[in-house]
């Protein structure tokens, strides 16, 4: 079963600086339809002014990973990330995905690392499957070769394939589709599935989505995309 969540009927909020829209209850907005799919928690699409971000606060037992559209995103956090001399240079970037494990408690800042334009990103939440780790960073880059016409996997428990590694029964594929490329995807029909088109237009299973779209896969054993229009997807293979 296939059911699809149009991108205007997502919660969002207007905060001058951030312009946020919610797919699932987040904050001030709250639907008790919509408080996950499976062990992912939250999808936030976000744009963050010029000169303007979050500034430092904390999270604790939550697998946090950060996909950048367009602009870039300055990160901080109390693990040192993002300071000088770091391993991390904590700035995110077009085709970066950063995951963060909030573990037993982190503290972190993210600001438009842009000094001109917004920073259009992904904020994504997934549920750890253990409690207290200890918190952890890590940031790869998948570059658009890797992900045209083809769906890679880029984060996934202990960093499968070279992907980023989650702490959570999840993997996560991005793809880049249009005109006649077309993917196919095996899925296990006992975990649900969730796809976010990030822009464009993409049929799912043969249900055209446009930007902000996502669609909940339930029971189903196989997932195709196809006609894409300049499309940018997120695939989501989850736990129950």
């Amino acid at each position: 079963m296939i059911t699809l969540r149009k991108s205007e009927d997502r919660g969002y909020a207007d905060h001058g600086w951030l312009k946020s829209y919610h797919s699932f209850s987040f904050a001030d907005y709250h639907d008790p339809k919509h408080m996950g799919w499976g062990n992912l928690r939250v999808i936030n699409e976000d744009r963050v002014a010029a000169g303007t971000g979050f500034g430092t606060h904390g999270h604790r037992d939550m697998e946090i990973v950060s996909y950048v559209l367009d602009g870039a995103l300055a990160h901080q956090d109390s693990m040192g990330n993002g300071t000088a001399g770091s391993a991390n240079s904590g700035v995110i970037r077009p085709g970066d995905v950063q995951r963060m494990t909030a573990g037993t408690g982190v503290r972190h800042s993210e600001f438009n690392h842009s000094k001109e334009g917004a920073t259009h990103f992904l904020q994504i939440w997934i549920l750890p499957e253990q409690r207290n780790l200890a918190p952890g960073y890590e940031q790869k880059h998948f570059d658009a070769a890797s992900k045209r016409g083809r769906l890679a996997l880029v984060a996934a428990p202990g960093g499968e394939g070279g992907s980023v590694t989650l702490n959570a029964d999840a993997r996560i594929h991005a793809g880049l589709f249009d005109g006649a490329e077309q993917a196919t995807l095996a899925l296990d029909p006992r975990r649900p599935a969730y796809v976010h088109l990030a822009r464009g237009q993409l049929d799912v299973n043969g249900q055209t989505l446009k930007a902000g779209d996502a669609a909940k896969l339930d029971g189903e054993a196989q997932l195709t995309l196809a006609n894409g229009h300049d499309a940018e997807v997120l695939v989501f293979e989850l736990a129950a």
